[in-house]
């Protein structure tokens, strides 16, 4: 099987867009699909709130606006314009909250699964 990507350009004008409601808002997804990789143009409108909690590692960049980022202990951050963020899956609950709205560019897929290290007992 050939998983290999050969050189291509996205034009996301023209990639469909899904829409995806939040408990508040919506969410719009652009997405290219690849075996074990998953690249997404998606856009928060303003006051959205997401309506799960994520377990799913990302790389995300801030293209646009800005996005709080909450933790199910409550902690937060917010990403702004030239920002990014990263986890592995199963590291986080994660959702995202906007106010004015924001773009994203979000990639996910198979190298951001956990590995865990097993030590190794030499007595």
């Amino acid at each position: 099987m050939d998983n290999n990507i050969p050189f291509q350009t996205i034009d996301w004008q023209s990639v469909p867009k899904t829409e995806h409601a939040g408990t508040t808002g919506t969410a719009y997804w652009q997405t290219m699909q690849f075996d074990g990789l998953r690249i997404r143009y998606v856009e928060y409108s303003e006051n959205y709130k997401a309506d799960h909690w994520c377990e799913k590692g990302h790389i995300v960049y801030c293209l646009k606006g800005e996005v709080i980022n909450e933790l199910k202990d409550g902690t937060q951050s917010t990403l702004s314009e030239g920002m990014s963020y990263i986890v592995s899956d199963d590291l986080s609950s994660h959702r995202s909250i906007t106010k004015e709205g924001v773009h994203l560019l979000i990639i996910d897929g198979d190298f951001l699964k956990l590995k865990h290290n097993k030590k190794i007992n030499k007595d």
